[in-house]
């Protein structure tokens, strides 16, 4: 293992360094003061990032001095495996994650100043829209006035502006806007929301950046703590903070004044959830001495995709400027369809997929369908159904979402915190015990009136009668969650939710629906109690195996949802917004037409304008080898035929990089190429038909599962072996961890890159 000198100065270039290209290097190198990296599209800014972090360790900076905020817990997690190959295991050490995950576990430390549990649970947007709806409820208030969505959405807001409840009822311009918009009770549901959210010892996601805050600006000794605890501060994609986080990082980089963001202002499409892109436009008013390097160089998409990206972006006023340029082939023009309808679109956007299948030799996770709203999907997946292809769909309901799955963490939940009003609510009475609505109105109203959490009614329950005949059961309830409360140090926290599921009889309740659904959700439970074993012998997290750590992780969990078919050879299918930060050798964009893409609610200013050209943006420089853009002349929105006009986008790409496709374009209406700024949907006459395209860079299909395979004897594995695998094909063994039943190696598959396998599972032998 590497020793770390203390603040000990080491001038030696180390040899990672030597693989950056001239801008990377001088971005890692500089690593003294307010630092700002511009890093376009595809230009390695995640490789910038986790060097610089390693050579700041080679300088001999502590780990634990340094503080590394990103906005995916997959952006972490690859960040520390990359600074864990290149100076060792000390890289565990650094204090790296998302906001929310960070300042989560500052946030334990010092709950106790702000009145908060150090258990405090954490709500997701389902418990905090359970909880406005009761709100209302109790309110007597219309929740078709009053949508719980949007209620939660102008909290958010509000919260993320550092306005609290009380400011906000204190103001006169709120109050007299939310009259004027026929919600003058919404500063009351405010203040009760965040009333309840205390008492039950919770804190929604806006609260931990919120809370934080308070923390650190009300408490000199806290802040003061923090400031010397994080000597060096790096946050990537700084063009989507937002306002409390922008405050936060700006206290925190206060002493030190070592702060270097990194992102790329022609990708800030996060506005509807806070994100302000003058953060990183205005970051030299904040820092006038900022040093600024620029990454320019994209490595991932051919030139005639960056430079149509570039051609695009241009009309954007408010920016940074930069200049895109890549290395790579010139690569085909950018393919633009005509379509006469939405349907027609998903059949063509399918033919496609198959043709350049079979032409590339290309599998189908090569390809991916971005989409502006999820609506769109559907023609999508008819077409690809047609035609034998298969695919999956992003942004579906979330492993941790199902239904079975969140009452298990709900009682789990009520053991760590017994005022979690929310999590009681959900469970009191399943699997059923006889514990109906009327009860627990009962016991809400109670709660309430004497201001003290339900589970302290339930606790002393044979002291309020009126609770009726339900008394003894809800008694019984009350039982059987303090035996699971009762300290045992030997069990760990696979153990503590085996004995939930057990004893609650969910597990059974599960087993004996013998329902397609009752099967799947019992297969749910199961893989859950598989997720809490995995946390509780990960020995490579720096999380404790505690309950409430497994229960945070969980909470703050953004990646994408557990999938038992992740290996799956399939097209993505998923919005814009959710493609950020993926890339696909073939991408179709679809749906391109004005009020669509960009949005009708786009059109009302510049600024949303704006956004929705950095969206597309993105869009193409999703894209490496070749893009397609679609749009439909007619299209079915809301119950409705309507006649649609091309996106002004597709006409402030430069000719010089587009090719419109007319296979399908026979009838009238074509969008003729004009002179910049009179294109239009003429009828003339149409263009040549496009060339077969080919492509220089093929990536071979995936070998075919072999029916006569017979697994070996893998016991032995070890680090260099050659193995084949039955699907998978031959690859290479990288790294073995674990042990006994769970010990896993990681392959390097010939054709299908990296996979993590448990050796108990895998059907493999070594060659």
């Amino acid at each position: 293992m590497m020793q770390w000198p203390d603040q000990q100065e080491n001038n030696d270039t180390p040899p990672f360094i030597d693989s950056l290209n001239p801008s990377q290097k001088e971005a890692v190198l500089n690593t003294d003061g307010p630092i700002m990296i511009i890093a376009g599209a595809g230009s390695g800014k995640t490789r910038v990032l986790t060097y610089r972090i390693a050579y700041l360790m080679h300088k001999g900076i502590d780990p634990f001095n340094i503080l590394s905020l990103t906005f995916t817990n997959k952006a972490a997690k690859e960040m520390r495996e990359r600074i864990e190959k290149l100076v060792g295991a000390e890289a565990r050490n650094i204090w790296m994650g998302t906001f929310h995950s960070v300042f989560a576990r500052i946030l334990r430390q010092e709950a106790e100043k702000i009145g908060y549990p150090s258990n405090f649970t954490i709500y997701d947007s389902d418990d905090s829209k359970s909880l406005i709806k009761t709100i209302l409820k109790e309110m007597q208030i219309d929740d078709k006035l009053y949508k719980p969505n949007l209620v939660l959405s102008r909290i958010s807001l509000s919260k993320n502006n550092l306005i609290s409840s009380k400011s906000y009822a204190n103001s006169a311009e709120y109050t007299e806007s939310d009259k004027a918009a026929g919600r003058p009770k919404f500063a009351e549901i405010f203040k009760q929301y965040t009333s309840r959210c205390f008492k039950a010892g919770a804190m929604d996601f806006d609260d931990i950046l919120v809370n934080t805050h308070y923390l650190l600006s009300q408490f000199p000794d806290v802040l003061n703590k923090w400031q010397h605890r994080f000597k060096y501060i790096l946050v990537d994609e700084y063009q989507d903070t937002n306002h409390v986080q922008y405050m936060i990082t700006k206290l925190l980089a206060a002493v030190n004044q070592n702060i270097c963001v990194v992102g790329d202002d022609a990708q800030s499409i996060y506005a509807f959830r806070g994100a302000n892109i003058e953060n990183i436009l205005n970051y030299e008013r904040d820092y006038p001495d900022v040093a600024t390097f620029r990454l320019e160089q994209n490595y991932r998409s051919t030139q005639n995709i960056v430079k149509a990206a570039s051609s695009l972006i241009q009309h954007n006023k408010k920016q940074l400027k930069k200049e895109i340029w890549t290395a790579n082939d010139e690569g085909e023009k950018i393919t633009v369809l005509r379509n006469p309808s939405d349907s027609d679109e998903g059949r063509k956007v399918a033919e496609l997929i198959f043709e350049d299948q079979h032409k590339l030799h290309l599998p189908n996770r090569a390809f991916a369908i971005l989409y502006r709203t999820n609506a769109q999907s559907r023609s999508m997946e008819e077409a690809l159904r047609k035609r034998g292809i298969d695919y999956k769909i992003y942004g579906g309901v979330s492993f941790y979402q199902r239904k079975e799955v969140k009452d298990m963490l709900a009682y789990l939940r009520l053991i760590v915190n017994p005022h979690d009003e929310e999590a009681l609510k959900r469970i009191i009475n399943y699997p059923a015990r006889g514990i109906g609505n009327t009860t627990i109105t009962r016991l809400v109203y109670i709660a309430n009136q004497n201001n003290i959490p339900i589970y302290d009614v339930i606790k002393n329950i044979r002291q309020y009668p009126e609770v009726g005949a339900s008394v003894g059961k809800v008694e019984q309830f009350g039982i059987l969650m303090d035996s699971f409360k009762q300290p045992d140090e030997t069990k760990n926290a696979y153990e503590v939710a085996v004995d939930v599921a057990k004893r609650t009889g969910m597990l059974k309740t599960l087993y004996d629906d013998k329902s397609v659904e009752g099967i799947s959700r019992y297969e749910n439970i199961t893989e859950f109690l598989n997720s809490v074993q995995e946390f509780t012998e990960d020995d490579e997290s720096e999380s404790e195996k505690t309950l409430p750590m497994f229960l945070e992780n969980v909470a703050l969990y953004t990646d994408d949802d557990r999938d038992k078919n992740a290996d799956r050879d399939c097209v993505s299918l998923m919005t814009i917004h959710a493609s950020k930060g993926l890339e696909f050798p073939v991408v179709h964009i679809v749906g391109l037409e004005e009020n669509l893409f960009p949005s009708q609610m786009a059109l009302m200013n510049r600024q949303e304008l704006e956004e929705e050209r950095r969206l597309f943006y993105v869009a193409i420089t999703r894209a490496e080898q070749k893009l397609y853009l679609s749009f439909a002349t007619s299209r079915f929105r809301h119950g409705n035929l309507l006649h649609c006009e091309p996106s002004r986008f597709i006409s402030e790409i430069d000719d010089a990089y587009l090719n419109m496709d007319l296979a399908s374009m026979k009838q009238p209406g074509i969008m003729e190429r004009q002179p910049r700024g009179e294109r239009s949907i003429s009828s003339r006459e149409p263009l040549p038909k496009r060339k077969i395209y080919t492509t220089s860079k093929p990536v071979p299909p995936p070998p075919p599962v072999n029916p006569n395979f017979t697994p070996g004897d893998i016991s032995a594995l070890k680090t260099g072996d050659r193995v084949e695998h039955q699907r998978f094909g031959i690859g290479t063994v990288t790294d073995m961890e674990g042990q006994g039943d769970s010990r896993k190696a990681k392959v390097s598959f010939d054709n299908i890159g990296n996979k993590t396998l448990v050796l108990k599972f895998a059907k493999m032998r070594i060659v």
